[in-house]
């Protein structure tokens, strides 16, 4: 939690459940990942937190865009970002979409299948395009595996068909899943990204792109390398592979630049016990799963909480939201603990919730409200 979010609950005390987000700090993780990768350009991954403050700052800041919707073209558009600094990146597209983007400026695609390339064709003709390809997530906490990208045989022909249709073959792009905790998952896709790099050269199609896609990580209960780790293996692999013929590095954050930045400020609702003896309490938050907290489905992302009681006596928790769904159960198998003082009308914080949680928010599942957003 930066001073900047703990003044303005301090002193705002605003309803809950809510994210308050420092944009400072998102510029400083912005100048972090720019100093790690100096060679890489930066296309902030919108979906992560698409909040008009954190578009306008980046645009500021001379950022790129991943959009994955036409939408999400539109808002960096608003926000102030030219046409050519927007990359379509969902490789899943309606085609009238992709006409849409084309007709406001855009010209860099992505594509995983033949399907696809031949819709971009058709309405997006001469544009640059960039295939992604598969390659593993081991080591991601939220995998993003075999949904996109196509295999590597196939990658080359759609790459030659490319440019038989009239479109620019632009480069190769991979994801590695995000909150990718090993740095060599970036190094073993880099090695295939760079063999079929030199194979389509030797069949007459000069890319001259890599996209390493985003995964970078942020703490949250557990350590994780650095991002100064990531740019030293990263830099260090496309030297290997590419020597100095590099070529236009682009990588794609989005976890990375807003998690840290932004706080969720809820309220206990109840604590209970399902028996007398039972060790374990259950802690009901009034926000959950369809709040917005999507990614601890399989209690695959364990946010860090803060208490009014910490420091005190802890014991084990199981922690919910608030809805009548069973599903709505964030962590029963993680061994959380929280102090036993806790009590209903506390007020905890759920540290690095900047990404993925105020557009995973459910718009009134069970009645509630969607997750309230402060920028400052």
């Amino acid at each position: 939690m930066t001073p900047k979010v703990a003044r303005y609950l301090a002193d705002t005390q605003p309803a809950t459940p809510c994210l308050v987000l420092d944009v400072d700090r998102v510029e400083d993780n912005f100048r972090r990942i720019q100093a790690a990768m100096p060679a890489a350009r930066i296309y902030y991954a919108v979906k992560a937190n698409p909040a008009a403050p954190i578009l306008e700052r980046l645009v500021g800041l001379g950022s790129f865009f991943d959009a994955a919707s036409f939408p999400e073209v539109s808002m960096c558009l608003a926000a102030g970002a030219a046409p050519e600094a927007i990359s379509y990146g969902n490789t899943i597209k309606r085609e009238r979409d992709i006409a849409a983007a084309f007709a406001a400026g855009v010209r860099m695609f992505a594509f995983d299948s033949e399907a696809e390339l031949d819709k971009l064709a058709r309405s997006a003709p001469g544009s640059r395009v960039y295939c992604r390809i598969l390659v593993g997530n081991d080591g991601a906490e939220w995998p993003l595996s075999r949904k996109f990208g196509c295999e590597v045989e196939m990658a080359r022909g759609l790459m030659l068909k490319a440019a038989e249709l009239g479109l620019d073959p632009y480069g190769l792009s991979f994801h590695v899943g995000s909150q990718q905790t090993r740095t060599d998952a970036y190094e073993a896709a880099i090695a295939r990204v760079a063999m079929l790099f030199t194979d389509l050269e030797e069949a007459g199609v000069k890319l001259r792109m890599v996209n390493l896609g985003g995964g970078y990580p942020v703490r949250y209960k557990a350590e994780v390398p650095e991002i100064d780790d990531f740019g030293a293996a990263i830099m260090g692999a496309m030297a290997t592979h590419f020597g100095n013929a590099l070529p236009e590095i682009v990588v794609e954050p989005g976890r990375f630049l807003v998690a840290d930045a932004g706080v969720v400020q809820s309220e206990v609702v109840l604590v209970s016990r399902k028996g007398a003896d039972d060790p374990v309490r259950w802690v009901y938050l009034d926000i959950g799963r369809f709040g917005g907290l999507a990614e601890t489905e399989g209690e695959a992302i364990k946010y860090a909480f803060r208490t009014p009681h910490d420091g005190e006596e802890e014991g084990p928790v199981t922690i919910a939201g608030p809805t009548c769904d069973s599903t709505d159960t964030l962590y029963e198998r993680s061994h959380y603990r929280l102090p036993v003082a806790l009590r209903d009308g506390d007020r905890v914080e759920l540290l690095a919730t900047g990404a993925y949680v105020t557009t995973y928010a459910s718009q009134r599942f069970n009645g509630f409200a969607p997750l309230a957003e402060h920028y400052i």
